[in-house]
């Protein structure tokens, strides 16, 4: 079945990006297009992913903290970074990316799902914890994500540190804001793969839904998902619910 072709505006708004920039990539021949006549043009998102190396994807929001080379930011920069109210720093893959700070529907449903995870780790791994953002987890030198909220289970606490949380968390839950979408939709979720994350879940607000994968075979397979006021119910943590509609109202 051949993929998708879809829009310019289409594309932006998967990878986090203007349309402005898909437009220049597009008369700077740095991404794959068909023309279809009278300057209408489509794309699909695959290809245009692999032709772009990502420091182009995050240089829009890098262009304050520029680095020397693709790829060199380490988490030591990081640390020497100045504190910026309103917004928030993560390293992926050696690339700085700034982004603001999330809006009000975003921490409403962070902070739902947050205590129906919480309640449910109580009753399962006393010893777990369950976290949110702002705090650091950095598994190596150029990786270092600020996820909005996770799950460390009792055998992993040596992860733990006062300052940050070194290593993979078994549960990282991102929760989408229109400027990130593509970021954690694709970025993230190749990182958290390569990094043996366990489990990964996709919350978007805007279109009320939670879509949950699981690291199958080294590769994130889609385990269940839900929509609007459905009841998400989890096969690999017995007991846990999750209803939609609590997190959107």
């Amino acid at each position: 079945m051949p993929e998708e072709l879809i829009t310019a505006r289409e594309v932006a708004r998967a990878l986090g990006i203007s349309v402005e920039t898909v437009w220049r990539y597009t008369r700077e021949k740095k991404i794959p297009f068909l023309e279809l006549g009278n300057r209408k043009y489509r794309y699909i998102l695959a290809d245009v992913i692999k032709a772009l190396h990502y420091s182009d994807l995050v240089r829009e929001e890098n262009k304050q903290y520029p680095t020397n080379k693709p790829g060199s930011f380490t988490y030591q920069d990081y640390l020497k970074l100045p504190d910026e109210p309103g917004y928030r720093f993560e390293v992926l893959e050696g690339n700085l990316v700034r982004e603001p700070s999330p809006n009000v529907i975003h921490q409403r449903v962070s902070r739902r799902l947050q205590r129906t995870l919480e309640d449910h780790f109580q009753k399962v791994d006393p010893r777990g914890e369950v976290f949110d953002a702002p705090l650091d987890v950095s598994w190596d030198e150029t990786n270092v994500v600020q996820p909005d909220l996770f799950y460390v289970p009792g055998k992993q606490r040596e992860i733990i540190l006062e300052t940050h949380i070194a290593g993979s968390p078994h549960l990282i839950v991102e929760i989408l804001s229109s400027f990130n979408k593509g970021k954690d939709r694709v970025r993230k979720m190749q990182i958290y793969q390569k990094a043996g994350v366990q489990h990964f879940w996709i919350v978007d607000p805007e279109e009320q839904s939670l879509v949950c994968f699981s690291l199958q075979n080294q590769v994130y397979a889609l385990v269940t998902s839900g929509l609007e006021e459905t009841t998400v119910v989890h096969p690999d943590f017995p007991n846990l619910t999750i209803n939609l509609t609590d997190l959107w109202q």
